[in-house]
């Protein structure tokens, strides 16, 4: 995607889909963290393509690897920030781990059909999902809202219902 925040839209509405199996911060810091590779190639001017080596499931893993160990070391700090959200969690290094390569291989499938310049099968010199047709990238881009609108749904019923099970005092 052109713009990280589209990944934020099925990363929050399938983050809280899956929340009992993953860590949630981190599913979220890992939709969006390969749009790093061409924000620097933009910045930065650099000679490289706008989406390489790591919008590929190899250099993926790697960025999902690091992510991960990352994100377990920073724990404390997203506890607090999950219980402001009201979304506490268990956190585990698995639970970590899954979030971090799901939300990393989830950003590559999103971007894979809409850039010829994706490589996700990198050594291999093609990406079997490109598609040129615009309406597949009108597509992706209406998931990614209408995603949004449903995870944000999601939370307020989150939030209901825990505000109806709190007892009174």
């Amino acid at each position: 995607m052109p713009f990280t925040p589209f990944h934020l839209g099925p990363a929050l509405f399938f983050g809280l889909l899956l929340f009992a199996f993953i860590d949630f911060p981190t599913f979220l810091v890992a939709n969006v963290i390969v749009d790093l590779e061409p924000l620097l190639v933009v910045f930065l001017g650099l000679d490289y393509p706008l989406h390489g080596f790591f919008h590929s499931f190899a250099g993926g893993t790697i960025i999902a690897i690091i992510l991960a160990f990352l994100m377990f070391r920073l724990n404390s700090v997203t506890k607090k920030a999950m219980k402001f959200f009201r979304l506490e969690q268990e956190v585990t290094l698995k639970r970590v781990m899954t979030a971090s390569l799901a939300g990393v291989y989830f950003h590559i499938l999103l971007d894979s059909p809409l850039y010829p310049d994706i490589k996700p099968l990198y050594p291999l010199e093609l990406n079997p999902f490109f598609s040129s047709d615009m309406a597949i990238s009108i597509y992706i881009f209406m998931f990614c809202i209408f995603s949004l609108l449903l995870g944000l749904m999601i939370y307020i019923i989150r939030l209901s219902v825990q505000a109806m099970k709190k007892p009174k005092s």
